[in-house]
């Protein structure tokens, strides 16, 4: 297969010049019926509102032909197949393939990679029989009292995506069952854990794939400690969801272990075991599926060439033309939904660390813009916070809205004709609106320029089908971009100087608190940080 550069793609010379005057969103009757009717597409339960995006359909047109030029559905599905999709060619990768997309094909009768698939059914098969016994008492702790709480002990892709999915449906949890969540290595955030949580009735799902995570491994000791000092077992409170053959992988000190894979990505793992466990315990086995049952339905939708008919690929697409061709620098992402109160953190990862790339697939330098600043709160919060930089600020950021036609509880009032869950989302139409038109007044202080993009999805309900769907439709889009970009979305090795430069500087403190010269230069800058901010008590001169 081909990776060809974004900048030599024949498509982006007529993009970039259709981008000097783009749709007028101010103009009269700019936002017309029929306008906002045609630029509507929908997936799996979920409608997407593009109309006050500015872009026309000469502007979809070259978008089709961007996508069809660089093969960007030729690329997903070779992902899906398994094609090594993660890798620098001519230089030292991770050189593998990518394929979160096999945890929820265990639905088709054929699916893509039928290995990967088979390896996910069976820890999926696993976690049914851990919930089973559970359920039926076979597991309990050494009072025979069955467990109440969860606690997930992770770090980045190992914490972002499953904790955003468990409060998104917290709705649904079961009777008795809840979640805590601890990935800071901040000493503070276990402890407030440790100290608010049933100990003897607590289970503990420690998830590394390496198991040598540095915060997530002092955490799980923080934890031990705790169990220890309460005359409790740690072997019959901790779970692992790691890397078979791992330092995790140890039936002696953990009671369960689930198996993640090196083919997914930790920003990508949500829908395997690394969200499984934590999502199957609270919310059951069946909720879970139903997850795998909406991400696997619009991954089949994201197969689709015709980008009027892909929504991941139509959002994708969009998001390249503010990029590239607008040249808007960050996307905020608006979800008028609290459930989703993490989501957008989940996004930043998945996004910022897939896109934030600046070498192509061939090692060279790209010489476009790759992915935007993602950040976002629930609305209608956000409005009285910063959504005043949105209509007025001189920094023009798209928006994407997320709301949902009813509530999850059912549970409203009605005040003024209205209920709440009406007010919440005509507050965001009519923030998407007043982005898109602005308004005129001889006040300029009133004045609202307009032409701000943004676009909006919508389903009835926030159900654990509908977040898997809207999981999948972002993770989707996020590779999709990647693709167009030519880059490698699925490595990390912007993370790694910052941990190699903690481990010299753990070591120094290490060796100051015994009294001994550390391994810094003394002239280095990294020992002048330590010295400077306190943190050595003997400074070896």
């Amino acid at each position: 297969m081909e990776f060809r550069d974004f900048n030599v793609l024949p498509s982006c010379k007529q993009l970039a010049q259709l981008a000097r005057k783009p749709y007028d969103l101010t103009a009269p009757g700019a936002l017309g019926p029929e306008r906002i009717k045609q630029y509507t597409a929908s997936v799996c339960g979920f409608d997407f509102l593009y109309a006050t995006q500015r872009l026309d359909n000469r502007t979809l047109d070259l978008l089709q032909q961007l996508a069809d030029e660089a093969g960007l559905v030729e690329q997903f599905l070779a992902m899906k197949s398994g094609r090594t999709m993660n890798r620098i060619e001519g230089f030292a990768s991770e050189n593998r393939p990518v394929l979160h997309t096999a945890c929820r094909d265990i639905f088709s009768s054929a699916p893509c990679n039928p290995e990967a698939t088979s390896q996910a059914g069976e820890q999926l098969a696993r976690l049914k029989n851990f919930l089973l016994e559970l359920d039926q008492g076979k597991i309990v702790n050494h009072r025979g009292e069955s467990y109440t709480t969860m606690v997930q002990v992770g770090i980045g892709g190992s914490d972002l995506g499953p904790r955003a999915l468990y409060m998104a449906l917290k709705r649904y949890q079961s009777a008795g069952r809840s979640a805590r969540f601890i990935a800071n290595v901040d000493p503070d955030d276990t402890a407030e854990i440790l100290d608010n949580v049933d100990l003897s009735r607590t289970l503990f799902n420690v998830v590394s794939k390496s198991g040598t995570t540095l915060e997530t491994l002092t955490n799980e000791q923080m934890v031990r400690s705790a169990l220890e000092d309460a005359g409790l077992d740690p072997a019959r409170h901790l779970l692992s969801v790691t890397g078979a053959g791992s330092p995790m992988d140890d039936p002696r000190r953990y009671l369960r272990s689930f198996h993640m894979f090196d083919y997914i990505g930790g920003r990508y793992s949500a829908t395997s075991m690394v969200g499984g466990v934590t999502l199957g315990f609270t919310l059951g086995y069946d909720a879970f599926v139903e997850i795998l049952k909406g991400a696997h339905a619009v991954d089949v939708a994201a197969e689709k060439k015709d980008v009027r008919a892909n929504v991941p690929l139509l959002m994708a697409l969009v998001g390249i033309w503010n990029r590239n061709f607008l040249g808007h620098t960050t996307v905020a992402i608006l979800p008028y939904s609290q459930a989703l109160l993490r989501f957008p953190a989940h996004l930043q990862q998945c996004d910022m660390e897939s896109n934030g790339k600046s070498v192509t697939r061939k090692g060279q330098p790209v010489g476009w813009d790759t992915g935007p600043v993602i950040w976002g709160e629930p609305g209608t919060n956000g409005q009285h916070a910063f959504y005043q930089l949105l209509h007025q600020g001189t920094t023009v950021v798209p928006a994407e809205f997320i709301g949902f036609r009813q509530s999850q509880y059912g549970r409203d009032i009605d005040v003024d004709g209205t209920t709440s869950q009406q007010k919440l989302v005509a507050n965001m139409l009519a923030q998407s609106l007043a982005l898109a038109a602005g308004q005129e007044n001889d006040n300029p202080n009133r004045r609202f320029a307009g032409n701000r993009p943004s676009s909006v999805l919508i389903a009835d309900r926030l159900t654990p089908f509908a977040m898997g769907a809207l999981l999948a439709l972002y993770e989707n889009k996020i590779a999709y971009q990647g693709f167009c970009w030519n880059i490698n979305s699925f490595d990390q090795e912007g993370v790694q100087l910052g941990k190699v430069l903690a481990t010299l500087v753990l070591q120094e403190m290490a060796a100051d608190s015994m009294g001994k010269g550390g391994v810094l230069d003394k002239k280095s800058p990294e020992y002048t940080f330590l010295k400077t901010a306190g943190c050595l008590k003997n400074p070896q001169e």
